[in-house]
């Protein structure tokens, strides 16, 4: 048995029912127990499905208990109304209707636990058109027009990942929507459910693009706009060791020391103001980066306020000095991966555990949080302790 570590986060005392899932929610829930909530991870035999990896290398996983239950059973529905009775938070990343179907929906809840919080992270919403289409990242951006605006000029829209839909617009918006209905609980003393849609998420992130295209500044094809790859001086570009270096010079005093560093006389360049010219200052750019290694090139803007970065793969990115003076990335069993954040001053957070198998803490956090019958639970199969 596991010995339980001290939570030292921020949201130490925070009791949390997560009913296990993939992408997102799991996500928040890493979140939320790094941060130092106690977790209890609900799965059902088997798993949650789509496992890609060996659990110990599942680091959305880490950080709290697994307990295993059969939720076909209605004994099982009554031991997760047990943790409800106890939990400040529910979480669940289920279709519109599977928690009610399960018996566990919010009025069955909030009916044992008037302060808890019901958070929801679907990908569509609970209602509306596509609310019971199946989906995956790609397709929530490509909906709230993210997608259409990632990619070069005469290209197709490029995938960043499942970064910008599961993560940015879906995980990150269900953390503020529970820590926002946590905080008025404080007022009211009532729960609520939080509606998490990554849909509505992603469409938030698009705020800055939305008000350029409500300006027209922000033309609609992609790769010909500030931000978006169109303008020369905020790119990506080429080294002589087919590495990349990371452009950002917006400004004028970035630009400029831009173009010291790259040893570049500014009455020799074409002019950046001028977007007709933006092709020639394109190939003047690329030209001169293509003549030294990355290596190179960190070191000539070691010292430059010039925005300019190496792109550094996902498996060399722990070692960068930066991101190591920082402990930006920790080792949990052996695996590397990024620490908590955010950073606090009094409660830091910290990765208790982790990630855990299938029903691997079943008697145990079913024990600690109050559970009755756990052994006849077990017994019966209506709880599994791997």
């Amino acid at each position: 048995m596991d010995a339980t570590p001290q939570p030292t986060g921020p949201l130490a005392g925070l009791k949390v029912v997560e009913m296990a899932g993939i992408g997102p929610a799991p996500f928040v829930a890493m979140v939320l127990a790094d941060l130092g909530a106690d977790v209890i991870r609900v799965d059902r035999p088997g798993g949650p499905g789509l496992q890609v990896t060996a659990p110990a290398y599942d680091v959305l996983n880490r950080g709290r208990r697994n307990v295993c239950l059969d939720l076909k059973r209605p004994e099982a529905r009554e031991a997760v109304l047990q943790l409800v009775d106890r939990a400040d938070v529910l979480l669940e990343g289920f279709r519109p209707g599977v928690m009610e179907r399960l018996g566990l929906g919010p009025q069955e809840c909030t009916a044992r636990n008037e302060r808890l919080v019901y958070a929801r992270m679907t990908g569509w919403g609970q209602d509306g058109p596509l609310a019971q289409r199946a989906g995956h990242d790609i397709a929530y951006i490509a909906l709230t027009g993210a997608l259409h605006a990632t990619g070069r000029a005469g290209g197709p829209p490029q995938v960043p990942a499942n970064l910008l839909g599961d993560f940015g617009g879906g995980a990150m918006t269900c953390l503020v929507g529970i820590l926002a209905a946590l905080h008025e609980r404080t007022r009211s003393g009532l729960g609520q459910t939080v509606d998490a849609a990554i849909v509505d998420g992603t469409a938030l992130l698009t705020a800055q693009l939305q008000g350029l295209v409500g300006a027209g500044v922000w033309e609609p094809s992609r790769g010909v706009n500030l931000l978006d790859t169109g303008a020369p001086f905020y790119d990506v570009y080429e080294t002589a060791d087919g590495e990349h270096m990371a452009v950002g010079a917006l400004e004028p005093r970035f630009y400029a020391a831009l173009l010291e560093g790259l040893e570049l006389d500014p009455a020799q360049v074409p002019d950046r103001n001028d977007p007709a010219l933006w092709p020639r200052l394109r190939t003047t750019l690329a030209a001169t980066f293509a003549g030294r290694t990355q290596a190179e090139w960190v070191e000539a803007f070691a010292d430059s306020d010039a925005c300019v970065a190496p792109v550094v793969p996902l498996h060399r990115a722990p070692q960068h000095p930066h991101l190591a003076a920082r402990a930006a990335y920790t080792q949990v069993d052996g695996v590397t991966q990024p620490a908590p954040a955010p950073r606090f001053g009094r409660t830091p957070g910290a990765v208790g555990r982790g990630p855990a198998a299938t029903g691997q803490h079943t008697r145990e956090a079913l024990g600690d949080w109050g559970v009755a019958d756990v052994d006849a639970l077990i017994d019966t199969g209506v709880a599994v302790q791997a």
